[in-house]
């Protein structure tokens, strides 16, 4: 039994006369509510989940109080989660001024916002409630990137096996590894399920080319609304998606106008599936707009945010990264060192999208149920693709190539990591290999079913060995993606932190250790001065400079001046800082009080 949608709606579509007469008769949709456990859609969901928990394990071991990765972004992360939730539960107009880079404005659009995560921001409240919310979205992040390469592949032509294989090897290619800190980059499944929506809303496969009577304007519009949502994770990787969309969009248009001229008649497509589009496109149109100029706005209040292309060129991978695995992977991780001690930034440049997938979509070239044509763009695909996310090494200088994009592709100058192509790269390496495996499952022998007495049938033979051979990729491509990535304990927020009246000073400033502070800040989200982006606002680096001496005359002067009134010192984390001895510096003549809480001082201008 497969789904259909009419409209946006979905319905039951039947398999065979016995399962439409059930479910036209008495009881036919009790039957279906018994069912619907066992359905394809529902145990890919189930499956989907439990794959996630067991792979990103021991994300979910203790969620309260560590986070894979490292202490870097992954808090800043965790605070943007929450302080979208919270800023639009409490206070919609200032999303875009959070509490952070006190007296800044947009400062929420610094980095990547995860602003589509917001409902999930409005969940819980506080530090812990933080954590907890981020651990649970980097496990559904991974569920739903092989959720959504397993509905494109299957709408795409590939059989349960074929996907199953390429929603493994994408989800949890060994290059994500290298990207366990950042939720912005791992979070790419809507682009595989957008695009899966899309193709069914047209009725189009890679398998059976385009089918009219198959058109399906809501799953269209679903599609449509799926890629904003991609987007409003944020541009790093939505943006791709845009220009391929953009791309695809005039594709298509093409190929309608010709098909039309070439047979002198109008392809059928349908005002329902045409008005799905506009509606769909507008709003996708919409969100990015709006995204774009708000980010526009962040430039020209911080001209120094501007990336320039020497960004690009530094991060640029070698030919060899392609073919390397980060640190944090269990098969390849020690088997690579040398290889990565070869690349100038392994985090950037191991991209090794899985050995198993890229022998499966080789072989995919010349075995498979695609079309021997569409094998062919697909491989021109990845070879397009792996070109681009050479960088500036593709030629010397990358132009033409991913620097040409930068020049002359509004936004993608801000893209400075051409080796993030890899999203695409894995995603066409993986339909590829879908079609490979969907071809070898496919009963090979034609031999009637009726056999002498005490044979048994090749076909029946087929069916009991072929699923034993198809293991064999499934559990390789599995094998690929264990990881033995870190889980660093969270420092947990001070009570210091809720004893200071904002706006508020914390030391030592600067740094990574920033992000942390940040992160604190979900308790009641007060205003503080500290923060850290891609660039650094001129205040902040004011601010900084002017309070290296705290406390004395001069800098609590320039502190009240910006309106600040606590600052909060963590002696223990300032070893090797001008705030060093901190806690020794005294504070008489000042006009102003210090307090020790539990080692943490609170100082009240």
């Amino acid at each position: 039994m497969n789904i259909r949608s009419t409209g946006a709606r979905p319905t039951v579509e039947s398999a065979s006369p016995e399962q439409t007469s059930d479910d036209q008769v008495p009881g036919g949709r009790s039957r279906w509510r018994w069912r619907w456990p066992r359905h394809e859609w529902t145990l890919a969901t189930l499956g989907s989940l439990l794959l996630a928990v067991v792979l990103t394990w021991p994300t979910l071991r203790h969620p309260a109080s560590t986070i894979p990765g490292d202490l870097g972004d992954p808090t800043l992360q965790a605070w943007q989660v929450a302080w979208a939730g919270h800023a639009l539960v409490n206070s919609p107009a200032d999303l875009w001024h959070s509490n952070t880079f006190y007296p800044e404005r947009y400062t929420y659009v610094y980095s990547d916002t995860l602003l589509g995560y917001a409902p999930f921001g409005m969940i819980g409240s506080g530090f812990e409630a933080a954590v907890i919310r981020y651990n649970v979205l980097y496990v559904l992040l991974h569920a739903l990137a092989f959720l959504g390469a397993y509905a494109l592949t299957r709408q795409l032509g590939a059989s349960r096996w074929g996907g199953a294989v390429a929603g493994i090897a994408w989800a949890y290619a060994p290059w994500r590894l290298a990207h366990s800190g950042h939720l912005n980059i791992l979070s790419s499944g809507g682009i595989a399920l957008a695009l899966a929506m899309l193709a069914r809303g047209h009725g189009w496969s890679l398998r059976h080319g385009y089918r009219p009577e198959r058109r399906r304007p809501g799953w269209a519009l679903a599609g449509w609304l799926v890629a904003a949502w991609q987007v409003t994770l944020g541009f790093g990787i939505g943006l791709p998606l845009v220009y391929f969309l953009l791309g695809a969009v005039l594709v298509a248009a093409g190929c309608y106008g010709w098909s039309w001229w070439r047979k002198r008649e109008r392809p059928p497509f349908g005002r329902r599936l045409l008005l799905a589009d506009l509606a769909g496109g507008a709003a996708f149109g919409a969100v990015t707009l709006l995204l774009g100029l708000v980010y526009l706005r962040v430039v020209d209040i911080n001209p120094q945010a501007e990336r320039t292309l020497d960004w690009t060129k530094m991060f640029s991978p070698p030919l060899i990264g392609f073919v390397t695995a980060p640190a944090d992977s269990w098969v390849w991780g020690e088997a690579h060192a040398a290889a990565r001690e070869q690349l100038s930034w392994p985090p950037e440049m191991a991209l090794l999208p899985g050995m198993t997938l890229i022998g499966l979509a080789a072989a995919g070239l010349f075995v498979s149920v695609y079309r021997p044509w569409h094998r062919v763009a697909l491989g021109l695909g990845v070879l397009g693709a792996v070109l681009l996310g050479l960088g500036a090494t593709l030629g010397g200088d990358g132009d033409p190539g991913y620097l040409t994009l930068s020049v002359h592709l509004p936004g993608w100058d801000a893209l400075r990591t051409p080796g993030r192509m890899m999203h695409w790269i894995s995603l066409l390496l993986a339909v590829l290999a879908a079609g490979l495996v969907t071809a070898l499952a496919q009963p090979s022998g034609q031999a009637a079913l009726t056999e002498p007495s005490g044979q048994t049938s090749p076909r029946r033979w087929t069916r009991i060995v072929m699923p034993l051979v198809l293991l064999v990729p499934l559990t390789l491509v599995t094998l690929e993606g264990v990881n033995r990535t870190p889980h660093p304990t969270v420092p947990q927020p001070p009570a210091a932190m809720r004893a200071a009246q904002e706006p508020m000073l914390v030391l030592p400033a600067g740094g990574v250790g920033d992000l942390t502070y940040m992160l604190w800040t979900t308790d009641g989200f007060p205003r503080v001065t500290n923060g850290l982006a891609g660039f650094e606002p001129v205040t902040q680096a004011q601010t900084r400079i002017a309070v290296e001496s705290f406390p004395d005359a001069g800098s609590v002067a320039y502190l009240r001046g910006i309106g600040v009134r606590s600052v909060v010192a963590v002696p223990s984390r300032a070893a090797g800082t001008p705030w060093e001895g901190i806690e020794a510096r005294p504070v008489d003549g000042l006009g102003i009080t210090r307090e020790d809480l539990d080692g943490v001082l609170v100082y009240r201008l």
